[in-house]
């Protein structure tokens, strides 16, 4: 089946005239050659054709271009913004369909669950889609339910995936710097955890867990007695989708405000929680009748270590004090980048991408972009980005271009820069000392608690002495062995050679 599917690619490919990125390699440019009569009239950029081979190759194929678009550090603007432009656009499945999904989930039968469910869905995507329900106890429901046999389907495309990028590493000059086997690794990781939707649920109630104070941010409550691997069942909300800004006027919610929130709860997600929404484009995100941000689908989240939090503040903070240095430095503290990189090289290479973007007014700066340009001078001194780090400048991405859609004038760095500063100042002091010490006391005490006594270890010291000299002693027995061994063969050897000069000169 898969072969077959391969093939029906391979013919898309070709019509789209997606073989124009490899004509670096003879024979795909002999094979165009030979095409160029029948596609005569087919117009487009390479980067439309792309796009539209993506959108008629299927779903899943949809969902790699949207997650190719993200991945800036790797591939040329023009294309990144064409697959951009991607959107699921997959017919629901039908009612009874999702009774049989939901039977299965509830073997006592769903009607016990639900006091009712609407027919027709909400929203439907490539993975699941959503309707709106009631429990018998009257609460309001969004019900997420995964497609039919998706995981079989969403498996089969993988392994299509993986074959084409083989096929690219080999075709493609920019294959083994692009790797389109470990971007096909990443995808799969990441649609693999959207097809349990306990997994989910597990990150909603994490983010909810982190803002449940809810003044900036409101979270649906999931309700775990009713979730299931392939069922989702949280709490219905009712806000403004985030890209009607003309209903955001009429409910006279403050736009300015509303962006620089955007602003703050981004931040806070990354650097004080270290786990981050990172798929916040305007589907995903409502805004309640107070202007409260109301987050939806958490399919995706992101997380940052320590470490990695403390390196990217302090970038930020070096970046736009103009503190080139200090960037390059720690990359290296963090081991971003080799240890044997040149400080100083690292330095003029960072301030020649850096320096025009400066030249702008501080609102026009593009945290996003910053990081894209980063990222693409970080890669020519052996800089792995990690995923993480990937998604994070997805999600910056997207929480910029809603922020000046609220406000065109949106200053990004002015609501940034005293969040981050504090925030480096705190892990700093003593309060975070402190914290530290408490959270990691009881791994300490474990550890000397299991630590041998003294005359354990002395015990052990000697046994280790005792079985080494056995060692020594029997590798020294060996080695006479070995020496009677090699005289033996050496006088065998003299003893065939006077037999065999007695037998040719005297016979």
């Amino acid at each position: 089946m898969t072969v077959f599917k391969f093939l029906r690619f391979i013919g898309i490919a070709l019509f789209y005239k997606l073989d124009l990125f490899f004509n670096s390699n003879i024979y795909v440019r002999f094979l165009s050659y030979l095409l160029f009569p029948l596609r005569i009239f087919k117009s487009g950029t390479k980067s439309e054709n792309l796009r539209r081979a993506l959108e008629v190759a299927g779903p899943i194929f949809v969902k790699f271009g949207q997650m190719l678009s993200t991945r800036r550090d790797l591939l040329p603007t023009d294309i990144a913004n064409e697959l951009a432009k991607l959107q699921d656009k997959v017919p629901p499945f039908t009612f009874r369909e999702t009774k049989i999904i939901l039977n299965e989930a509830y073997p006592e039968g769903y009607e016990k669950i639900f006091r009712h469910i609407s027919d027709q869905p909400v929203a439907s995507a490539s993975v699941a889609q959503v309707y709106l329900g009631e429990l018998m106890d009257g609460s309001k429901v969004a019900i997420k339910i995964l497609r039919p046999n998706i995981e079989e389907q969403v498996k089969n495309n993988i392994k299509l995936l993986k074959w084409i990028a083989g096929l690219l590493k080999i075709l493609w000059s920019e294959g083994k710097r692009l790797k389109p086997v470990e971007v096909v690794n990443e995808f799969e990781k990441h649609t693999k955890s959207e097809l349990n939707l306990l997994l989910e649920a597990g990150h909603c109630e994490h983010l909810g867990e982190n803002f449940k104070d809810k003044k900036l941010l409101i979270v649906p409550k999931v309700y775990w007695d009713f979730c299931h691997e392939k069922v989702m069942v949280m709490e219905a909300m009712d806000g403004i989708p985030i890209s009607q800004i003309e209903v955001l006027k009429k409910n006279k919610i403050d736009l300015v405000k509303l962006s620089e929130n955007g602003v703050t709860i981004f931040f806070t997600q990354v650097f004080r929680d270290g786990f981050f929404h990172a798929d916040m484009h305007p589907g995903n995100i409502q805004v309640a009748k107070d202007g409260r941000y109301v987050a939806m689908d958490f399919g995706i989240m992101g997380t940052l270590n320590e470490e990695d939090k403390y390196y990217l503040a302090k970038n930020f903070v070096c970046f736009f004090n103009r503190d080139y240095r200090g960037v390059a430095q720690a990359h290296l503290d963090s081991n971003w980048v080799p240890s044997d990189t040149s400080v100083d090289e690292f330095e003029n290479a960072i301030r020649a991408v850096c320096e025009p973007i400066f030249n702008k007014p501080l609102k026009e700066i593009s945290f996003g972009k910053l990081l894209i340009r980063l990222f693409q001078t970080s890669r020519q001194f052996n800089m792995e980005i990690q995923p993480q780090l990937t998604m994070l400048q997805k999600t910056l991405l997207n929480v910029e271009g809603l922020g000046r859609e609220l406000n065109p004038d949106l200053d990004l760095w002015k609501t940034a820069r005293p969040f981050l500063e504090k925030w480096l100042k705190e892990q700093l002091g003593i309060k975070y000392f402190i914290k530290s010490l408490k959270k990691d006391f009881p791994k300490w005490l474990n550890i000397i608690k299991n630590l041998p006594h003294y005359e354990e270890l002395k015990n052990q010291q000697v046994d280790l002495s005792n079985q080494l000299a056995k060692q020594e002693l029997s590798n020294a027995r060996h080695k006479i062995n070995n020496n009677y061994l090699k005289w033996i063969i050496v006088v065998f050897f003299i003893l065939m050679c006077i037999q065999l000069f007695i037998i040719i000169f005297l016979f």
